[in-house]
């Protein structure tokens, strides 16, 4: 009993030697970023209904059935 309290002690002792501490605090104002928005939105690409196809997944496509 006694080896295995040392073995827990020791356990204990490299584990607050490497997460001892929290790190320090975030400000709220470092958490985010503001950022200009232009006049289209921010949508970049335009629509193109002939290459939709292409975004869409279909398991039975997929699975050739």
């Amino acid at each position: 009993m006694n080896e295995e309290r040392d073995g827990d002690a020791a356990a204990a002792a490299a584990r607050h030697a490497r997460y001892g501490r929290l790190p320090g605090r975030i400000r709220f104002e470092e958490m985010t970023e503001g950022v200009e928005a232009g006049p289209n939105g921010g949508v970049r690409a335009s629509y193109a209904p002939e290459g939709a196809w292409k975004y869409y997944a279909c398991l039975a496509l997929d699975l050739g059935l």
